[in-house]
């Protein structure tokens, strides 16, 4: 194994932006890249050394630190798996400026064979997997503890946060030996609904899976409440925490199940401050459906530090030829990323992320206002919502009505002339004169008896379009991607839940009439808000670069 070089360089980039940070001056804000591709790195940690607080970056690799702690003149710790993990000066970051940091990718060359009481031996990816999976007892805590974090929810469309929900939470966990959802407690230190963010309420409404105006659904998938609100909803589906019972497709029982559901294989080694780390992809095929899935698992003593589960949509492609992070075009339908950190030789939630896609139905746009049959004219009168599309509205193959079960054809279809709006359309059906007569005459009798039978009259359009382009009866949708997300910012090990509560109710959204219990140590706690448009084009101008040198 190569030792890292003894000196290392990463590049500052100050950009200015008086738009964003004059809004937040009591925060200094950061974005971390790769130093080769410059793509942000999302999920890295930014801890506060010797002080076991920090944040996880977002989407767009931005975070923000409270400019309080570089009056402390504390260094900031950077790290992400397979990166070189960064200590910086908090006196070398700026209030007024976005500070971007690129991290260096690992260089380190780990011998495959781990060493294990004085012997080195290899594992197949299924034998990892299966003794890590064994050793979760040994590796995660037993005993109760608690940790706080800041978790969010929100949605993103074309790349714009939206709905965007913020809470700091404290939660107490009985230890991985005690049933998750019906012994952890959680108090809201405070909660918020981003304003600042653009607001969507039907986005931000319940799954409703009933052909309805408006529904709102998860495209064949089907998100259970599991008896519990949105955070409720994302610990279910921590199936490291929840190993023994079922978390979501595929994966079910993580003890269990995940090495029966799936093929594994192994990845190339990689390392997180400086431990070195199996990496183990799996997979699952099926007919309509593929699932993807990471696991990164120490060398050392086997404890899992991260998993990344996928699955994937087979009759539907990502839009624009876009490629997923398997490099395929299949739409993803939900993605769990966790990742656990050491502390105090056990492993502890250091975040999760659980991201759906959904769709907004909505009504259709262009629709057949009302058939009107006028008996004295003989003639049928169809009225739509918007002006069709003349070609296609003179066009009898369009229609179809049906008279005691036999479809009628037409002489003459046009326009009437006498609708400014130009929304309607005159058929005059092609019979002779006393069978039309006849018709229209039994027709009317009927009529002043009630609603016509389907049987006895009916009616049906189809294939025309409004001047705008749309189909008629055509429902629409619209995609989002969902997001719940929990960051841990501090962890507080061998901690009881209080007596006296009070604790948020489960049953109710944590933004609807939740008990706030602010801690005296409140302010050492933030909401670590994204940047406003998730891949921040645009908002920055005005570079000034500087390269900052750090020996390690």
């Amino acid at each position: 194994m190569r030792k890292m070089p003894t000196q290392l360089f990463f590049v500052v980039l100050f950009l200015v932006s008086t738009s964003v940070l004059s809004q937040q001056p009591d925060y200094f804000i950061g974005k971390i890249k790769d130093s080769e591709t410059q793509e942000p790195i999302a999920f890295a940690s930014i801890r506060i050394k010797d002080r076991a607080l920090g944040v996880i970056s977002n989407l767009d690799g931005s975070f923000k630190i409270p400019f309080k702690y570089k009056e402390y003149g504390d260094i900031i710790e950077i790290s992400s798996m397979g990166y070189q993990t960064q200590e910086i000066p908090i006196q070398n970051f700026s209030v007024d400026y976005l500070n971007t940091i690129r991290l260096l990718p690992a260089i380190l060359e780990l011998n495959e064979a781990v060493v294990i009481a004085g012997k080195q031996k290899k594992y197949t990816a299924r034998q990892i997997v299966r003794k890590a999976i064994r050793s979760i007892p040994e590796n995660y805590p037993v005993e109760p503890f608690s940790t706080v974090g800041y978790y969010r929810d929100y949605q993103l469309d074309s790349m714009q946060y939206v709905n965007l929900n913020e809470a700091i939470l404290e939660v107490f966990d009985e230890g991985f030996d005690a049933m998750d959802s019906t012994t952890t407690k959680v108090k809201i230190f405070d909660y918020l609904e981003n304003t600042d963010f653009k607001r969507d309420t039907l986005a931000s409404s319940s799954y409703n899976y009933e052909f309805e105006e408006g529904r709102k659904v998860i495209d064949k998938a089907f998100l259970a409440s599991h008896g519990g609100n949105e955070f409720t909803i994302l610990r279910v589906h921590d199936a490291l925490r929840n190993y023994e019972v079922g978390s979501y497709s595929f994966v079910h029982r993580l003890k269990y199940d995940l090495l029966s559901e799936h093929k594994f294989r192994k990845g190339p080694d990689t390392y997180l401050d400086n431990e070195p780390i199996y990496t183990i992809a799996f997979a699952k095929q099926l007919p309509d459906y593929s699932a993807q899935g990471t696991m990164y698992i120490s060398k050392i003593n086997f404890a899992v530090y991260k998993m990344e589960y996928t699955v994937y949509d087979l009759k539907k492609e990502l839009p624009d030829g876009n490629l997923n992070k398997h490099r395929t075009k299949d739409q993803p339908i939900f993605e769990i990323i966790k990742e656990y950190r050491p502390e105090n030789d056990k492993m502890y939630l250091n975040y999760i992320s659980f991201h759906n896609t959904f769709q907004i139905w909505d009504p259709p746009k262009f629709v057949l206002d009302s058939t009107n049959i006028e008996t004295h004219l003989g003639r049928f009168v169809m009225s739509f919502s918007r002006p069709p599309n003349v070609q296609e509205a003179l066009n009898a193959g369009n229609y179809t009505l049906k008279y005691k079960g036999e479809e009628l054809s037409f002489k003459r279809i046009y326009l009437d002339t006498t609708d400014i709006s130009r929304r309607t359309v005159v058929m005059v059906p092609r019979m002779y004169p006393h069978k039309a007569a006849d018709m229209f005459r039994t027709i009317r009798a009927r009529g002043l008896k009630g609603p016509l039978d389907p049987l006895f009259f009916s009616s049906e359009v189809h294939n025309i379009h409004d001047v705008y382009g749309n189909l008629i009866n055509e429902w629409t949708s619209r995609d989002y991607d969902q997001f719940r997300e929990y960051f841990v910012q501090e962890i507080k090990t061998k901690i009881d839940a209080p007596p006296d509560g009070p604790f948020m109710d489960k049953r109710r959204p944590i933004f609807q009439d939740q008990p706030i219990i602010k801690p005296d140590n409140f302010d050492h706690y933030w909401m670590n808000t994204p940047l406003k448009n998730a891949e921040n084009k645009g908002q920055f101008s005005g570079r000034i670069q500087y390269t900052v040198y750090s020996k390690q």
